[in-house]
């Protein structure tokens, strides 16, 4: 296998991230432009988490710092499964955000030669992100360095959402804590878990658990992420909330599987949800945690969020945002 120089990433590996629109950065990380970003320049629309918890969709890293590095192989997932093992030398926190940034900004560079269409002072503040996604492609919990990564964002100003699968709850146990988290909880049972997430370790269900267990002693804003998939995970909202009252959540995204990536080799676009049928679970979710309410939607994300009341938007900047957009 004829490895590239600067990392344990085969180059048939690397010409398939490429042609996928990844920015390779620094040895084992990547970033790629959301869509929403993109729309958010063209179109002056913005994605959920702006609309939930007042980010800035064309200020958004969306990055990961282990792009070809994961413990499962999930069936809806839309990235790449050709991954490695992680032998490799780990890059620096700061190597890791300067490399990111300096890819965004490359990403970013063709939309110069869209001014008549893109507004320029909200393409200058894209080019200087203030909002970081660690989520992406695989899974971040396997950098080793993940908190000095976070504590490096913060000090730049940067808030941080970081997903995981949740399969680490050592790291997550001692991690420096980013602005939200995210745990995926995408099956209501073990042998869903097992068919769906097609776990790569052993013990992955009790693994899981125990990082549902350890969620209410995290001081930050949290949020369970259920990723529902028509056909296989959309059964048992009974116990998908005695697992999620175990955690304990601030907010509860229910969001539809996509049919888009690498997920169409294993899925169907029967398996994709509509947002009425997100809107469906998502109730019958609810009348088993009383404590949570539906509170918002975005239709045209096909996702729906519950909330216990204890957190409100992102320092309170949703609404400032939102005007802000409606000004580009």
């Amino acid at each position: 296998m004829k490895l590239h120089k600067n990392a344990m990433i085969s180059e048939s590996l690397r010409k398939e991230l490429t042609h996928q629109h990844y920015r390779l950065a620094g040895a084992h990380s990547a970033v790629k432009l959301c869509h929403w970003t993109k729309h958010s320049l063209l179109e002056n629309r913005y994605c959920y988490k702006q609309k939930f918890y007042g980010i800035q969709s064309h200020r958004c890293l969306q990055m990961t710092p282990a792009i070809a590095w994961c413990n499962q192989r999930c069936l809806y997932c839309w990235r790449t499964h050709k991954l490695v093992t992680p032998d490799i030398k780990w890059d620096d926190p700061e190597t890791v955000i300067e490399e990111s940034i300096k890819a965004q900004r490359v990403l970013l560079t063709g939309y110069y030669g869209l001014l008549d269409r893109v507004d320029k002072a909200k393409l200058e503040e894209a080019m200087n992100p203030n909002q970081v996604a660690i989520s992406l492609a695989g899974e971040p919990t396997l950098y080793p360095y993940l908190s000095g990564l976070i504590e490096a964002f913060t000090k730049r100003d940067f808030s941080t959402f970081l997903v995981t699968n949740g399969l680490r709850p050592q790291v997550l146990a001692e991690l420096a804590l980013p602005t939200q988290l995210y745990v995926s909880l995408s099956a209501p049972n073990e042998e869903i878990h097992k068919k769906l997430n097609v776990p790569m370790i052993p013990n992955s269900w009790k693994l899981l658990n125990e990082t549902l267990k350890l969620f209410p002693s995290l001081d930050t804003r949290k949020v369970i992420r259920i990723t529902l998939v028509k056909g296989w995970n959309d059964v048992h909202p009974e116990l998908y909330a005695k697992l999620i009252s175990k955690a304990s959540p601030d907010f509860i995204e229910v969001k539809a599987y996509m049919f888009v990536g690498d997920s169409r080799r294993r899925m169907t676009i029967a398996n994709m949800p509509r947002h009425g049928e997100v809107v469906a679970f998502t109730r019958l979710l609810e009348n088993e945690l009383p404590d949570y309410k539906l509170i918002d939607e975005k239709e045209d994300s096909r996702v729906v969020l519950l909330s216990n009341g204890r957190k409100t938007s992102l320092i309170g900047e949703a609404e400032k945002h939102e005007q802000k957009t409606k000004e580009y």
